[in-house]
This record gives C-alpha cells, structure tokens and sequence, in this order.
C-alpha cells in the first residue's frame, strides 16, 4: 500500500507530532558526527620527533653532556636541503674515539614535539608509532573503514529484518560500549579490534538513522530535511577540535564523545522521538504497528468538523491486506539480483559513490601544501560539507537528481581531467580553485548518489541496497591509508584511474530514472515499475487527480477508534527506469 499516494505524509497531514519526529532525527547528527570525524585527530600525521638519546651508547666523555649539546653527539643531522636531526636513528661510538662511525635505531623511544593545534597525546605518541611502527597507523584506518563497510552491509540487511528503530537502537548501544572500550585501551592490538566493532556499530546507527528520517517525510520534504541533516553532521565536525583543545588527551576526547552517544541513546531511545518507520512497517505487513504509530504522529492536526465516514476506505483496505497474513514479511538481501532495474541501478550509484569519495584523495593532496594539515582534515570538509548541502537543496529542488548527479560528475571530471594533464603548467591560484572545486563536487556527487539510492529502492530492502552503495563509498576511502603505506609512490596511477572513472560515470548515469516528486517504491514491483496493489491493476493509467479516503486519527479520539479524513491528491507515476 502506497502512503505517500494515500496523503498520510502530505503537506495538509503533515502534523506538529510528524514535524517534531523528524526535525529531531537531526540532532543525533551531531553526536555521529563526533565520533566518526575524531579518526583524523586521533591518528593524525605524526609530529616532528626524534630518538631520545641514550647516553649508554655514548663514550665516558660525552656521557655527561646535556641539552643541545648532548643531541648533537647522539644524533645524526638529516642531508640537506632537509634541516634538524633524523627521526629514526642513533650515532653509534663502536671504537674507543669521539668520533661516531655508525648509526643504528632507537633504543629509548622517542621525543615528541608538541603539535601547533590537536590534541596534545595520541595514539601514535602513546605507543611510538613512528618509523618502524608508522605502518601500524594506516593499518588502523583501513580496520576502521572496514568495520564501516562491514557494517554498512550486515547493519543495512538488520534494517529490512528487524527495523530501523530496533537497529538504530542496538547500534547505538553497541557503540556506546565499545567507545567506553576504545577510551580504556590499553595496547594498539586492544585499539585496532575495538574500533574495528566501533565503526561496525557507529555505520549501523548512522544508516538507520537516515533511512528513518527519509521515510517520514513526503516527496516534496525528503531532500530538504535530508540536506539539514548534513548540516547538523558539519556542525558536529566544526565542534569536534574545540572539544580536542579542551580535553587535550585522547582518551579524554573519545571518553567525552561516547558519553555525548550514550545520551542520544538515553533520550532517543524513546518511541515518542525515533518510532519505528510507518513505511517499512506496511511493507512487512505489520499493519497493526502501523495504524498504532501513524495514529500518534497524526497528533492534532484534523479538524473537528472532519466527517467520520471518510477513512472506511483505506481502513477497508488496511483490515483486506491483513487477512491471512498473521506473520511478517520480511525480505533478504539476495532479492536485490531478482530484479535487474534495481540491481542496475545500485551498481550504477555504488560506483558514484565510490568515485566520489575515492577521488577526494587527489584533490587534497593538491590543497595540502597551501592549508595547515590540522584545518584541511576537519574544518575544510565541513565548509564542504555545509556547502554542498545548500546547493543539493537548490539544484535538487529545481534539475532534479538525475541532471543534479550528472552536473556535479562533470565538474570533477572536469577539475580532475585539467589537473592530471595542466597542474604542472598552472599557477598555484588556478591549482587551488580546481582542486577546492572538485572536492566541492565530489563530496555534493557522494552525498547525493546516497540520496538518489533511497528514493529509487523499494522499502522492503532499502538497508541493504543503501548499505552496499554506502559500503562502496567507504571502500573508495581506503585510497587513503593505502597512498600513506606506499609513499604516494602510486598517487600519479590514483589520478589517472579515478579521473577515467569519472569519464565513464557520466554515461552510466543516464541510465539512471528521475525520483524527484515520485513517491517512496514499497515493494520490488513498485521500484520496477509494476504495482502489485489491488488498487493499480495490470495496464491501469493513472488519472490526472481523483479523491482517495484517508485514515488520519484524531488525538482526541484515540481510545475511540479512528478519525477518518478526505484529501485530494495526485497518485504516484511509475518509478520505473523509462
């Protein structure tokens, strides 16, 4: 059954209870955004270091040396052009002279200087994860993106099985948990499991927080509270370096982010702010739960003088699907390969997606050299951020997603394109604008390949297919740590694979349908093009507008019964790939 058709999420229905549901899934934006942008200051690039002499290694004569005196004699100066002393290495004194004839490695650890902004105690100079050990950072990123991937696809199936709700729920426990964990570590081998599960549990509230919040919302609020959202998500990451100056330490930083978690979890563990989704409830034949929680979101918003002969229809219709179906109906992820619209579909904005988010690499390597390394990773990706919410809330409104999706894939083709074969001829400000440019238009062509995949999937198994183009975004991200392992002796290749990919992506995006004014598909056959309804036949055409009964309750009458209600409306168009 098709609630948007029926009116019960339009403008005219679109309760105060409704309004307040979904402006309150923003909030928990906020804390997700804490603890998911905290990777980059919790390892982020190593400081300026050196070994700690050892004064062992030292002839008797230069042992009671001190100061500048006693580094000069313990440590070799770096080659030039490169100034100061080498970061890995101690001078060794093997015969009876003064003079050194060798170098080997640390033997005392190593002395950190203290970074211009961040925080003041990582991870990395906690446990000297520099020089021989420097390759256990990027190894702890892709763990972390991988419990995100991981997650995405596990958590996304959870969501059509259990609920958004029940999922969002346990996630956030969950993430609760293992933050406090995170937070006491006590060895990397400890760290690298926990925020592991750590992202696992974060990227299953973060999904099912935003399928929640789509499916309450009518076609025409979709992309706007969708788009506010990620403001609130940049919010969160401009917050998260004044919350790192204060705490100082990271353990402190993650302690204070998982106790922001466990109050989200204390406050929107309630129904009355995160009820469980009307929508995927239909779609399970779950109709009980349905009528019970569209009944509380209706709240006040009838008029007295509604006629209470209005609603038998969709009542009618509700009690007639209900019959014989006693138990749910739940859906698995292997029904994505039935049908070869959707699945086409999902591998065309999965590898949006993933071009999106793995193109990003290059354009920041070119902003590197001209921003500070603490601003670029948090501020930089907010403004980003906050940016391209506002102009999807524009274009989306106006082009549509399909045009919107194209014009933004165009624009990192063409920075990406003009870098790789120009950036070398280009002044710094040309290089600059275009590198800002195409992040700018990556990030919108992420965002919004996410956004198009909810609206064109079927609610039934709309977790996992968002989970897996979401997962493919993540995956994009690996790019990463991997160019950290290898030196950026590969970021040359990087550019060129991923600017071809840009290339290609134009084509396949026209393959892909228009969402914007359709309503949300229930079923396999709706995202197909068929309607499995008794009420839309095989050859049916829709007509031009006709009035539908509508079954809306009434606050006041809750113990009663319900409240029935009459709005015209326009029945959905197919929301095939025509």
């Amino acid at each position: 059954m098709d609630l948007d058709a029926r009116g019960v999420f339009a403008l005219r229905t679109w309760g105060r209870q409704l309004r307040l549901v979904a402006a309150a899934s923003w909030l928990p934006n906020v804390a997700l955004a804490l603890a998911l942008s905290s990777e980059v200051l919790l390892f982020p690039a190593p400081p300026a270091h050196h070994c700690r002499p050892d004064p062992a290694l030292l002839p008797p004569e230069l042992r009671s040396l001190a100061g500048p005196e006693l580094l000069n004699a313990s440590l070799p100066r770096l080659p030039p052009p490169a100034r100061g002393w080498s970061p890995c290495l101690l001078l060794r004194y093997p015969g009876p002279g003064p003079e050194p004839n060798g170098t080997g490695p640390c033997t005392r650890g190593w002395t950190f200087a203290l970074p211009a902004a961040g925080l003041l105690r990582t991870p990395i100079t906690q446990w000297n994860l520099v020089c021989g050990d420097q390759w256990k950072v990027p190894l702890e990123q892709m763990s972390y993106l991988l419990g995100w991937l991981l997650g995405c696809v596990t958590l996304g199936s959870a969501c059509d099985r259990f609920g958004r709700r029940v999922t969002f729920v346990t996630s956030l426990a969950l993430a609760t948990v293992l933050g406090s964990g995170v937070a006491l570590a006590i060895n990397y081998p400890m760290l690298l499991s926990l925020r592991l599960l750590y992202g696992t549990a974060l990227a299953g509230a973060f999904l099912s927080l935003y399928m929640a919040r789509l499916e309450l919302c009518d076609p025409d609020h979709r992309l706007p509270f969708s788009m506010v959202a990620g403001l609130f998500f940049a919010s969160g990451m401009i917050l998260l370096p004044g919350l790192a100056a204060i705490c100082q330490d990271w353990r402190f930083l993650q302690g204070l982010v998982t106790l922001i978690l466990g109050l989200v979890l204390f406050f929107w563990g309630f129904p009355s702010l995160f009820p469980e989704s009307p929508r995927w409830l239909v779609a399970t034949q779950q109709l009980g739960r349905a009528k019970e929680i569209l009944w509380r979101l209706a709240g006040d918003n009838l008029k007295p003088g509604d006629s209470a002969s209005e609603g038998a229809a969709l009542a009618a219709e509700l009690d007639g699907l209900s019959e014989g179906k006693a138990l749910p109906q739940y859906h698995s992820i292997f029904e994505i390969f039935s049908t070869q619209l959707i699945w086409r579909n999902i591998l065309i904005l999965a590898f949006t997606t993933l071009l999106g988010n793995g193109i990003q690499y290059s354009f920041t390597q070119n902003l590197a050299p001209y921003l500070p390394h603490f601003y670029l990773p948090c501020f930089l990706l907010a403004g980003l951020e906050v940016a391209a919410s506002l102009l999807l809330i524009l274009m989306g409104q106006c082009c549509g997603r399909r045009a919107s999706l194209l014009l933004w894939t165009v624009l990192t083709s063409l920075a990406s394109l003009l870098l790789l074969s120009l950036g070398q001829y280009l002044p710094v400000c040309i290089v600059v604008f275009l590198s800002a440019l195409g992040l700018l238009a990556s990030q919108a062509m992420s965002v919004l390949s996410i956004f198009f995949a909810s609206e064109i999937l079927p609610t039934m198994i709309r977790g996992a297919g968002l989970g897996l183009i979401m997962a493919a975004g993540f995956l994009g991200q690996v790019a990463t740590p991997i160019m950290s392992i290898s030196n950026n002796r590969g970021f040359f290749l990087h550019h060129v694979v991923f600017a071809s990919f840009a290339v290609l992506s134009m084509l396949c995006i026209l393959l892909l349908p228009e969402s914007r004014g359709r309503n949300l598909p229930e079923s396999l056959e709706d995202a197909d093009g068929r309607r499995s309804s008794p009420f839309f036949l095989p050859g049916w055409r829709h007509p031009q507008e006709h009035h539908v009964p509508l079954l809306l309750p009434s606050r006041k009458q809750a113990r009663r019964g319900w409240q029935q209600h009459s709005c015209s409306v326009v029945p959905s168009q197919r929301t095939g790939g025509q």
